[in-house]
């Protein structure tokens, strides 16, 4: 009865340990707001620090008009493309950036476009025909696309979706993409009452982005893709554009937060700043064409859905040594009385 007595205390003791370990590793999922703001990569009321001056952080072009409540990119009129981009190359390993925007109009369904693109690029400030920027681009750019140029598709939009590009590949506006996102998904943003966000994450090699669009104050996971590559030294953006057909593209704020993750020594050791954007996907950007969700369906089980899927069956066998033990000192109590 005495080891018996033990073993239940130990195994009480592994228990309190794993779940412990759980919440540090689901406290580690957070919303960015926990970690620390970096004001130099920020865009917030009442834009101070935006223009071409030499001390400024952010600086815009095309149509875009800054105002003490938002920064409208483009206007609801046809044909009109602007952008702003942070002047101040970022040099974090870990970041998650919140995106509060609106997009409005007085098209009716169907009737409006063309969306808003949030880039982390290598260059800045390049007009093109994607959203206001070029089509071939090294880094990371998120598509808020609100107009389907594919009359083929079977997707709702508006759309979200992701794209990694080397500067090797054109981003195909006539299919909205389709051949190179990495993953994405639909989502009602344009003329709401409420405001709307959106979050891109990339840490430790995993990209996720999230939405916040029903006004719940809570995110919806979009996209959420591992072996993700992307370099220090980019640069933050945002663009948009219209066609003949339009809508109010307007940027509220752009929040950076650092994530506070540790990393390999060999890791920390890297040039980051030399590092090539890419993906290493299990198949081809190219199977979501059959995929009518969009959603890429190769995606690995990240480290914590790893440490979930153990602390799962380690639980498992604590259980099953619990009931075996109670079940064998029952047993022993049984034999004593009968001799």
């Amino acid at each position: 009865f005495h080891n018996y007595t033990h073993l239940k205390a130990f195994l009480s003791t592994a228990f309190v340990f794993l779940v412990f370990e759980l919440c540090l590793v689901c406290c580690d999922i957070t919303d960015g707001n926990a970690e620390h703001l970096k004001r130099e990569h920020s865009l917030m009321k009442p834009y101070q620090g935006v223009g071409s001056s030499p001390t400024s952080q952010w600086d815009f072009s095309g149509s875009t008009l800054v105002t003490s409540s938002y920064v409208r990119l483009t206007p609801d009129e046809r044909s009109k493309q602007g952008s702003i981009w942070n002047t101040v190359p970022c040099y974090l390993k870990d970041w998650e950036m919140h995106v509060q925007f609106k997009v409005h109009g007085s098209g009716k369904k169907n009737l409006h476009g063309d969306g808003i693109a949030i880039w982390y690029t290598k260059d800045r400030l390049h007009p093109g025909p994607v959203f206001s920027n070029n089509a071939v681009f090294h880094g990371l750019a998120v598509f808020i696309d609100t107009y389907s140029n594919d009359d083929a598709t079977d997707r709702s939009f508006p759309y979200i979706s992701a794209m990694v590009n080397n500067g090797s590949v054109s981003y195909d506006h006539g299919k909205d993409g389709r051949s190179s996102e990495l993953g994405g998904c639909s989502a009602e943003i344009r003329n709401r009452e409420h405001d709307t966000y959106l979050a891109i994450r990339y840490s430790k090699g995993r990209l996720t982005v999230m939405v916040d669009v029903e006004d719940k104050n809570e995110w919806k996971e979009c996209i959420d893709i591992g072996g993700v590559r992307l370099p220090t030294g980019y640069f933050f953006g945002a663009s948009a554009a219209t066609g003949d057909l339009s809508d109010n593209h307007d940027i509220i704020s752009m929040k950076l937060y650092q994530l506070m993750v540790e990393h390999t020594l060999e890791e920390e050791n890297l040039d980051w700043t030399k590092i090539e954007p890419s993906v290493s996907l299990l198949k081809s950007p190219k199977d979501n064409i059959d995929d009518p969700t969009g959603n890429f369906r190769g995606t690995p089980l990240t480290g914590w859905k790893v440490f979930l899927l153990l602390l799962c069956a380690l639980l498992g066998i604590v259980v099953c040594a619990v009931v075996g033990a109670v079940v064998f000192q029952k047993r022993q109590e049984r034999n004593k009385r009968f001799y």
